[in-house]
């Protein structure tokens, strides 16, 4: 599936989406992240949606099972690279308060900073 790439490291498994997020893709994504997540059991699942172009309701609905299913299992789930425009549907649906949030591009700039640090 050329919409969903897959990391893992360090008992952290990341999911990076890109494209639309419809109700199309929110299928084929939940399919492949459960299988993923079932079969890595990270300490952590990062769903990155900083590659995501558009979002509607089936995305919102994506998040919030991803978290579920991470919650279940008691794996720690972080939605990253959220815009404003996504970060708004989180809060009309009263999740932000609920899900662990990180700005991508902010955790990149600081990643980049600790390895200039090192060299």
């Amino acid at each position: 599936m050329q919409n969903i790439i897959f990391r893992e490291k360090g008992g952290e498994l990341t999911a990076s989406l890109y494209g639309e997020l419809d109700h199309y893709l929110a299928v084929s994504v939940r399919e492949a992240a459960d299988e993923k997540i079932n079969e890595a059991r990270p300490d952590k699942f990062v769903l990155d949606v900083s590659g995501v172009s558009f979002m509607d309701s089936s995305g919102l609905g994506l998040i919030m099972g991803r978290y579920t299913v991470c919650r279940g299992l008691g794996i720690d789930f972080v939605l990253s690279g959220a815009d404003e425009r996504a970060m708004k549907i989180l809060d009309m649906a009263g999740l932000r308060s609920v899900i662990s949030t990180v700005n991508a591009k902010k955790e990149s700039e600081k990643n980049e900073k600790q390895a200039c640090k090192r060299n």
